[in-house]
């Protein structure tokens, strides 16, 4: 298929029918040429990115909108925008690929309004490129309702947080030490000419200064390296696993935090629970890959009487389900999949959650909650609440941590995304207190 109309389909089945750019992109790449997938990735990926400066370009410059089966052209559209302003494509190349992209659309009839279009904002691109910056949405490619909730939430660091969402997310690797120490893994990269560079935290952390296909990398395949952000490798600091312990990764797919917790301490017992059967299938894969073993569960986090009638657990990582707004830059959809709305909604479910959980935890044992959200109502606040609606919650002093674990006035420790190159993540250790 053509690149661009391939493009416009995977936006419109985003944007206008809310699935994810995850279910959908590589079905995509899949219909056009293998030199086309990447190019493909950096359309989708940056139109989702800006998607309010171009669509307000779009309105100035179309007298009235596409409807219903016209709608992907509005996307098409799009697409031609963001490579005239955004991309190296020759103007020519880009508004050229682009109306042919109206043939395989098999709306050939709307060639001419897609030339048209285009031909105007290459006439008036820096009139209408100011005008489609005056306002924060547009500046910024972010929805109104999260650019409100991030002034409030972050007065000093709300613009540097979009900022850092609109970047391209670097590809950090975690070194599995059952094979080979950071320091050797990283040593046999750079005999093969790959570059990188270490974390000042995550200790089995090595960042590609130019990401690559994980089949070139020394091992892969033999589970000596996994692909996981640094900021979600530091989650192994929080938790503290002992040898012999009994762990409950709790929503747990696609597995890498069971992974890690099984190369630092391979004599733990892990159980990995998730409600996604589907994403499940992603930890199998995982754990087969580094030959290691996890007990694998299906079932609701809100019901453990379901799935579990072990005992209980001496430690769990409970990686919440939310927002997903500290994960924007690898996740542009994020930001037209979420309403405000949504944030209390999850909120309540992550509250719901934790009180399930905490039953499960052995008295002296310790609960990691975690979310890779940037909101206070799914962070520091719930854990607040948390604490002060149970007796025996104790946030665990950071002195007793490797890393900052807060106070109890401001529990947790809020990465923000681009943060030591790191994707935007949440923590709090809490200890159960003795009776």
């Amino acid at each position: 298929m053509n690149v661009r109309a391939a493009a416009a389909n995977v936006i419109y089945q985003v944007v206008d029918q809310g699935q994810s750019l995850t279910a959908v992109l590589p079905k995509a790449q899949q219909e056009v040429a293998p030199r086309d997938q990447a190019l493909l990735q950096e359309i989708c990926y940056g139109v989702l990115r800006w998607l309010p400066r171009l669509e307000s370009v779009s309105r100035a410059l179309m007298d009235k909108p596409l409807k219903g089966k016209q709608r992907v052209f509005h996307h098409l559209i799009l697409v031609g925008i963001y490579q005239l302003s955004m991309m190296r494509i020759p103007p020519h190349a880009a508004v050229g690929e682009t109306v042919n992209a109206t043939k395989a659309l098999k709306k050939p009839q709307l060639r001419g309004l897609v030339n048209a279009v285009l031909r105007n904002y290459q006439r008036q691109k820096a009139e209408l490129d100011q005008q489609a910056q005056s306002h924060d949405a547009g500046r910024f490619g972010h929805p109104s309702w999260l650019v409100k909730l991030l002034k409030e939430a972050y007065p000093t660091q709300w613009e540097a947080i979009m900022d850092a969402n609109n970047t391209k997310a670097p590809m950090w690797l975690r070194v599995n030490r059952t094979h080979h120490s950071r320091d050797s893994y990283r040593a046999l990269l750079d005999e093969a000419g790959i570059e990188t560079e270490t974390h000042p935290l995550a200790a089995d952390a090595l960042r590609l200064l130019s990401p690559r296909d994980v089949t070139t990398l020394p091992g892969f395949a033999d589970g000596w390296v996994s692909v996981q952000d640094a900021a979600a490798q530091l989650s192994i600091d929080f938790l503290a696993p002992q040898d012999g312990e009994l762990i409950l990764d709790c929503c747990a797919a696609p597995g890498g935090k069971t992974a890690h917790i099984l190369e630092r301490v391979p004599s733990a017992q892990v159980v990995a629970v998730d409600a996604d059967a589907k994403r499940l299938e992603r930890v199998g894969e995982n754990l087969t890959r580094l030959n290691i073993h996890a007990e694998v569960k299906c079932g609701d986090a809100r019901y453990p009487e379901q799935w579990w009638q072990g005992g209980q657990f001496d430690r769990i990582l409970l990686d919440a389900p939310c927002s997903a707004t500290g994960v924007i830059r690898r996740h542009p959809d994020i930001k037209w999949l979420r309403r405000a709305d949504d944030i209390t909604a999850l909120a309540e479910l992550q509250s719901e959650i934790i009180d399930a959980m905490w039953q499960q935890l052995k008295p002296g044992g310790r609960m990691v909650y975690a979310t890779c959200s940037v909101t206070p109502q799914e962070n520091r606040q719930q854990v607040l609440a948390f604490l002060a609606r149970t007796s025996d919650a104790q946030l665990i002093d950071s002195s007793v941590l490797s890393v900052d674990n807060g106070t109890t006035d401001q529990p947790g420790y809020q990465i923000m995304p681009g943060d030591e190159q790191m994707d935007g993540f949440f923590y709090a250790a809490i200890e159960k207190q003795l009776a």
